[in-house]
């Protein structure tokens, strides 16, 4: 009896070690990632939520380098959002550290892979020293042709879509545009997310199932994948799974196919 038992187990261990299979014509172009559970992470470990979010840190860089090996050619990552700052201040200040931290260590091979480093959201209530990082690294790899490393900071969907909403109305009562030229391709020009294509594949760890104000007009028809894993523990076998996933789907966009 226990000798079948472990035949069982050792089957089972062998079927979930079977690599994904991926085809590679069928690869999102764009995906995007809500990055979420590295406080509950760390509090399962009994650790302060200031070691989740640094081990989150790690796993930014797994997903960047296996979406560039996997060609995906636009990776987003929801970084910090605008409700973000009701967070207790010491968190709030450490995670405005972070992305200082990260392109300190990481940058330097960012550039080596051709990575363009981009991001999208207001800036401008951003620290200096969080500010400053960021800008240096969109400098640097400005001219790089690769993956496009996109970080949502102080991003807010809500908050786009009324700026933008603003912009044109701006444009109309100026006499710059007619209410008849607004069209969805000029709303997307205006949006922080303009030149990039629509995400095909969001992507949210932790085991919750909303969409956080992320992106709310550019995913309409985003392919959704959600998971169990907490965002420390995100590695390339999960993208794997979401682009196997991906790929069995098929994506009518209202139509009939």
């Amino acid at each position: 009896m226990i000798k079948r038992v472990q035949a069982w187990l050792s089957r089972k261990d062998r079927q979930e070690e079977q690599p994904v299979e991926i085809s590679p014509d069928n690869i999102p172009r764009h995906v995007a990632v809500i990055m979420d559970g590295n406080g509950r992470w760390a509090k399962r470990r009994g650790l302060p939520r200031i070691v989740g979010h640094q081990n989150g840190m790690k796993a930014v860089k797994r997903a960047t380098i296996a979406a560039n090996d996997l060609g995906v050619e636009f990776l987003t990552m929801y970084a910090f959002s605008t409700e973000n700052w009701k967070r207790p201040k010491d968190e709030v200040d450490f995670l405005m550290r972070l992305p200082v931290e990260f392109l300190a260590l990481e940058l330097d091979e960012l550039i080596e892979k051709n990575v363009q480093v981009r991001v999208m959201g207001d800036s401008n209530a951003l620290p200096n020293h969080t500010r400053k990082a960021m800008e240096e690294a969109v400098e640097r790899t400005k001219h790089n042709t690769g993956l496009i490393l996109n970080f949502a900071l102080n991003y807010g969907s809500r908050k786009e879509i009324e700026d933008c909403m603003r912009e044109l109305g701006n444009d109309i009562k100026a006499g710059r545009l007619s209410p008849d030229e607004i069209t969805s391709e000029l709303i997307d020009s205006r949006l922080l997310s303009g030149g990039l294509p629509d995400p095909d594949l969001l992507i949210r760890t932790s085991g919750e199932m909303r969409l956080s104000n992320f992106m709310l007009w550019q995913i309409a028809y985003s392919e959704l994948w959600f998971t169990d894993v907490y965002w420390p523990e995100f590695d390339k076998s999960h993208l794997l799974q979401a682009v196997a996933e991906y790929q069995r789907r098929t994506r009518r966009y209202g139509g009939l196919k």
